[in-house]
Formats: structure tokens, C-alpha cells, sequence
């Protein structure tokens, strides 16, 4: 697994994949691809870096990451869906601690990804706050 530091040609790959990732978990983002091209370049041109994840000369996923003064919050990661299965998230999600030189990291998981709450489970994650949400129609 190779991890690659993003600039800002790679913001459509980036979009594509946040557009994958927020089908994936069910999001209530309604965002089109070009709101989120938007969106991923005001990030990296603000205070968040974006990794991309390699495996066999392929992009199998992504990470979006911001530092914090106590650790880092990981705001998306992504394996692509033809690539899960294989524990490429798992050692996506190691590379990524190594090129940080991570000690904390904070990430959210929406309450009804089971997928994605079994698999920071999985890597160590225990809930350290509940965030709710009151949306009147």
C-alpha cells in the first residue's frame, strides 16, 4: 500500500470518491459532483490534506484529514467498492497513522453504517461522543 499527499489536480478524482463514500453510508448530503469538486478544493486550499491510497498501481480509496492541536480528525476515508474485502481499508488506515505520525485521530460515523461502525470498531475506535440532530421539515 502506497499513500500519496493530493493537490489540487487530483480534486476530481477526490469528488468522485466523496460522491461513492456518501452513497455508501447513506448520507443526507445532496451534493452533485460539481458541489463537491467545489467543496474538496476549498478544503484543500483551507486547512484539510487528502491522501490517496495505492495498491498495485491502482486508487483503491482516499482519506481527508485535518490537524488539530490535540491529534487529527479524519473527516472522510473511502476504499472503493471493488476493493473492500481485501483489508486494504485496514492498511489504508495503518499507512495513513504512519504518514501522520499519528498518535490521536477523531473520525464521525453515522449511527446506521454498520459497515463503517464495525470497522473502526474493528481497528480500535470506542465512542467518545454521541452528536445529535433535531431537523424540522
Amino acid at each position: 500500500m502506497k499513500i500519496i499527499l493530493c493537490s489540487a489536480c487530483d480534486v476530481p478524482k477526490l469528488a468522485e470518491m466523496n460522491k461513492y463514500l456518501i452513497e455508501d453510508e447513506k448520507s443526507d448530503n445532496h451534493m452533485h459532483l460539481v458541489e463537491l469538486e467545489h467543496r474538496m478544493s476549498e478544503f484543500l486550499d483551507r486547512e484539510y490534506n487528502a491522501y490517496l491510497f495505492i495498491e498495485e498501481e491502482k486508487v483503491v480509496g482516499y482519506a481527508l484529514v485535518k490537524y488539530l492541536p490535540d491529534g487529527y480528525y479524519l473527516r472522510q476515508f473511502f476504499i472503493d467498492r471493488d476493493f473492500r474485502r481485501r483489508h486494504l481499508g485496514t492498511a489504508a488506515f495503518n499507512e495513513l497513522l504512519k504518514e501522520l505520525n499519528a498518535e490521536s485521530i477523531i473520525i464521525d460515523c453515522l449511527p446506521w453504517n454498520e459497515a463503517g461502525l464495525s470497522f473502526w470498531k474493528s481497528l480500535g475506535f470506542k465512542e467518545a461522543a454521541i452528536t445529535m440532530k433535531l431537523k424540522k421539515s
